[in-house]
């Protein structure tokens, strides 16, 4: 993901979200403008079903960009690609947060298949008219992505959302699992598809999800293996609400020494430097040790005897 943000070029920006596209986007265009239908009267046509497609992909990534803005989290930049679009979201670490984030991209394809019905029962056959033809053709992509998308194969948008439902259930890191796992089954079908039909485009999607899918796996054994650790009290990340495990599992920028910011109150103790933020090894949030101390504050209820008792998330 990192080298698709890399290869990009700034188009925009809008509701302060950096929308960029990928430099391979303009051969792939080139490739599909030129060289595929000849429904059209003339190729002009052709690019307007491919910029309609750039547009759909494009509806659809700011659809989880805003609903993740919504929940709290973070989304500032959308990059177009040949395969589609990725738009950079960090919700929250809450299941229903992350449900809401990936439930928003497909239902964005769900809202156009009325307006795109609408749009062609509009412009009627009209003995074959280029308008027509051209609705036609972008009412059915919107099906196939809307169709595709959904396919409970991680890390597409429908196994994102089985990986979400899960979570309720079985904690995240054991979610993150299964999903990868259904994952991989789905990337064997699509390999096995991309050879029943000689087709190198099915062959290219199922390699991006299956080193996607390898790299949630590593993700899931990491968050089992945080999730197994002793919790430090009186601490707890103001995003996950999760408490910081107890070990040398922070770093010093300066002097490469590990330590427990926890235990240092965010100071190296070999070079004493002082750290104004600290990372959460759940979620990667970033906050200073006085929030960290805050929220596991705020963490802590009264029980009904009378004393308190600490609330401590779910591990996963």
């Amino acid at each position: 993901m990192n080298s698709i943000r890399k290869g990009s070029i700034p188009l925009f920006r809008l509701a302060g979200i950096a929308v960029s596209l990928h430099w391979s986007w303009f051969f792939v265009a080139a490739f599909e403008i030129s060289g595929a239908r000849r429904a059209y009267s003339s190729i002009g046509w052709n690019v307007a079903e491919y910029l309609a497609l750039f547009l759909i992909v494009l509806l659809h990534e700011f659809g989880h960009a805003l609903a993740c803005r919504q929940v709290g989290g973070i989304a500032n930049q959308i990059v177009l690609w040949p395969l589609g679009g990725v738009a950079y979201v960090n919700p929250p670490q809450r299941p229903g947060a992350t449900l809401w984030s990936l439930a928003a991209g497909p239902l964005v394809n769900v809202a156009l298949v009325p307006a795109l019905y609408a749009a062609v029962m509009l412009a009627g056959p009209a003995g074959g008219s280029n308008l027509y033809a051209l609705l036609r053709t972008v009412e059915y992509i919107n099906l196939v992505l809307l169709v595709f998308n959904m396919l409970p194969i991680y890390p597409l948008d429908g196994g994102q959302i089985l990986r979400s439902l899960l979570w309720f259930g079985i904690g995240r890191a054991r979610s993150l699992m299964v999903a990868v796992v259904v994952g991989f089954i789905g990337v064997a079908g699509l390999i096995a598809l991309a050879l029943w039909q000689q087709s190198a485009w099915v062959g290219v999607v199922a390699v991006f999800i299956l080193l996607n899918c390898w790299s949630g796996l590593r993700h899931a054994q990491a968050l089992l293996k945080i999730a197994k650790l002793p919790r430090r009290p009186g601490f707890a990340c103001p995003s996950c609400k999760t408490a910081p495990p107890i070990g040398n599992y922070w770093g010093c920028a300066a002097c490469k020494t590990r330590f427990d910011t926890f235990e240092t109150q965010a100071v190296c103790p070999q070079c004493k430097t002082q750290f104004p933020v600290t990372g959460c090894l759940d979620c990667g949030r970033r906050y200073p040790i006085a929030e960290w101390r805050a929220a596991g504050f705020a963490a802590t209820v009264a029980t009904p005897a009378g004393g308190v008792s600490p609330v401590l998330p779910s591990r996963g």
